[in-house]
């Protein structure tokens, strides 16, 4: 019966890409102008092997004055999680909200630490609502079938 148990287990986090490009330093660098930054921030999860997943929060920060790259910053973070014997209707949630707000506060802190060793004062990306963004993409995804139907 044990092996009937539900099980969720962090097996690893870790950090699977980050970059840093500078492409107009020194000379923007100088500029006085205050920057736009464009953050955006994905959530992505696939199976490894049974009841084994991968789950990988993405975010991108682009900083520009006027149209020139001030930095672009790209960094995904991502943990193994090992989820077996659950409802196959929690599966989504477990996921698409659990896993990515334990991955998410070490993206952070990457990225943070990244754009600080590039010579910038740090980014803090704010906190996330998961649940709230994950209600919302299965909404897009309820909605897409339908839109495409009254296309055809």
């Amino acid at each position: 019966m044990a092996d009937q148990d539900p099980t969720f287990q962090i097996q690893r986090v870790y950090l699977k890409e980050a970059s840093l490009e500078q492409p107009n330093s020194p000379a923007i660098l100088l500029e006085q102008e205050q920057p736009s930054v464009d953050i955006q921030i994905g959530v992505e999860a696939a199976p490894i092997s049974e009841g084994i997943f991968e789950v990988a929060v993405t975010a991108t920060v682009h900083t520009k004055v006027k149209d020139k790259t001030v930095f672009l910053v790209e960094s995904k973070q991502a943990g193994i999680f090992e989820i077996r014997n659950l409802p196959e209707d929690q599966m989504g949630p477990i996921l698409g909200i659990a896993c990515p707000q334990i991955v998410y506060p070490y993206l952070r802190g990457n990225v943070a630490d990244l754009v600080q060793r590039g010579g910038f004062p740090p980014v803090h990306l704010t906190e996330i609502n998961f649940q709230a963004l994950y209600e919302q993409r299965q909404v897009q995804q309820a909605e897409a079938p339908a839109v495409a139907a009254t296309v055809q």
